[in-house]
């Protein structure tokens, strides 16, 4: 029987520059597709760029690096729900597979051994609205869960999301983020870039606990525009 197919955006091997395992080596499959447009989003091309390729030929390509950790992201991942034939794949093979999903798809479905990265939308992002807040009850100490900050309003904003939920209580790491600034296109309205420094300085005087700022470490190695990285 021919193997399944996912329509697939690119393939990488870099620097992981979020999350908890930020740094560590990484093989990123990118799938196409999105039905989202957040006003900061970095990778408009996924929305349109792709090919089918098969799963088998992923599973090949990511297993060509001597790297266990693998990240699925996009794009939105989960919108192909042949991806979690591809995650099961990985996970049996004993890869750390990481989903960098938003907060509007289903996470439920996932195999319980990857860890998913989940990102809440704030209303900076021009998507918030699209939230499915009952993702929170399938969140477990394996999973992450990230806000990207665009201005004081969204920091109000997530502080009371995190503690509503208590999701310093429920999963493995609650992450913050400076917006990146990001020219409007004609998928996207853009972004007014936020300082690092000014986040810093709401976390440390709000003196917010298990929170953990972070940048987006490949942006800072490579130009922020660099593909593939």
């Amino acid at each position: 029987m021919p193997s399944e197919t996912l329509r697939i955006s690119e393939v990488f091997f870099s620097i992981q520059g979020e999350s908890t395992w930020a740094g560590c080596p990484c093989v990123f499959v990118r799938l196409s597709g999105c039905h989202l447009r957040c006003t900061y989003c970095d990778t408009a091309y996924a929305f349109h760029e792709g090919s089918q390729r098969t799963i088998d030929d992923l599973v090949e390509e990511v297993s060509s690096h001597r790297c266990d950790l693998v990240e699925i992201t996009g794009g939105e991942p989960l919108l192909q729900r042949r991806v979690h034939r591809l995650i099961t794949r990985l996970c049996d093979l004993g890869k750390t597979v990481l989903i960098e999903t938003s907060g509007t798809c289903d996470i439920s479905a996932c195999d319980q051994r990857s860890i998913r990265i989940m990102d809440l939308k704030t209303p900076g992002s021009g998507q918030s609205q699209h939230n499915l807040w009952s993702n929170i009850d399938h969140l477990t100490a394996r999973d992450e869960v990230k806000f990207v900050i665009t201005d004081r309003e969204d920091y109000q904003w997530a502080r009371e999301i995190i503690d509503r939920h208590r999701l310093t209580e429920r999963c493995r790491a609650v992450l913050m983020s400076a917006v990146f600034e990001q020219a409007p296109n004609s998928d996207i309205a853009g972004c007014e870039g936020l300082s690092p420094r000014l986040l810093a300085e709401w976390i440390l005087a709000d003196g917010l606990q298990g929170v953990r700022m972070q940048t987006q470490l490949h942006k800072l190695i490579w130009d922020p525009q660099t593909r593939g990285v």
